[in-house]
C-alpha cells in the first residue's frame, strides 16, 4: 500500500472462501476481515482455519466487538474510520509482532544436542533422534511428527520448524519434511525415502526447487 510501505496487499477476497483458500497456500502476515460475508461469515472463517495470522476486524456492526475479542483479534474498526485510527490499528499489529520476536528462545533440556529433540507428547517426554524424522504434520495447535512411529506433540508447525536445522523445509502449510529424507520430486510431490508421498503448496515450491 503506498500510503503505509510496511503493509503489502497479498489478495482481496469476494467471500470467506476466497479467503480460505488463500490462507492455505500462503503466508499471510495479517488479515483484514469483514463480519458480513456471503455464504460464509468472517468469524465463522476464524473458527475454520488452523493457522490464524494477526486479524484487524473491519465491520459496521459494533455487536459482535465482545465476540470478536474472544477470539482473539488484534483490532475492531467500527466503520467508517479515519486513515489515522486504521493506522493505529496497524501499529498495534505490528508493535505485538516486533515484541514477539525480541522473546528469548526457550533453553534447550539438559543433554540435548543438535542431532535431538525432546517433545511433550501424552503426558511424557519423548527423545526423538532429528536424523529419524521423515516429516511432519500440522494438525491444530498440534503436529503429528513421523518417524518409525507417530508422535504427536502441543505445538504448532512453525513453533517446531524455528527449533530445527535449515534441513528440515516446509513444502505445504500443513507438511515440512526432513530433506536428508527426500527421494525424489514427481510433479507436484515430493516422494520420501520410505514411499511417503506429499503434495507441495503453491508458496512453498519456489523453496523448495531452490534447495534441489
Amino acid at each position: 500500500m503506498k500510503e503505509v510501505p510496511s503493509l503489502e496487499l497479498v489478495k482481496s477476497c469476494k467471500d470467506a472462501f476466497e479467503a480460505m483458500a488463500v490462507l492455505q497456500e500462503t503466508e499471510i502476515d495479517l488479515l483484514f476481515l469483514d463480519i458480513n460475508m456471503p455464504k460464509l461469515s468472517g468469524f465463522s472463517l476464524l473458527k475454520s482455519i488452523q493457522r490464524r495470522p494477526n486479524v484487524i476486524v473491519t465491520t459496521a456492526y459494533s455487536e459482535h466487538a465482545v465476540e470478536g475479542f474472544e477470539l482473539s483479534v488484534n483490532d475492531y474498526l467500527l466503520k467508517p474510520f479515519s486513515f489515522e485510527r486504521f493506522l493505529r490499528a496497524v501499529m498495534k499489529v505490528q508493535t505485538s509482532t516486533v515484541a514477539k520476536a525480541a522473546q528469548p528462545m526457550p533453553l534447550k533440556a539438559p543433554g540435548q544436542t543438535t542431532e535431538s529433540i525432546f517433545v511433550k507428547s501424552d503426558k511424557k517426554i519423548v527423545k526423538i533422534n532429528l536424523d529419524d524424522i521423515q516429516y511432519i504434520e500440522a494438525y491444530g495447535n498440534y503436529i503429528k511428527i513421523y518417524t518409525d512411529v507417530m508422535i504427536l506433540t502441543p505445538k504448532t508447525l512453525t513453533e517446531f520448524l524455528a527449533e530445527l536445522p535449515e534441513n528440515f523445509v516446509r513444502i505445504h502449510k500443513s507438511f515440512a519434511i526432513n530433506f536428508e529424507k527426500l527421494k525424489l520430486i514427481q510433479g507436484n510431490q515430493v516422494i520420501l525415502q520410505d514411499g511417503t508421498k506429499l503434495s507441495i503448496g503453491k508458496s512453498f515450491r519456489k523453496d523448495v526447487f531452490g534447495r534441489v
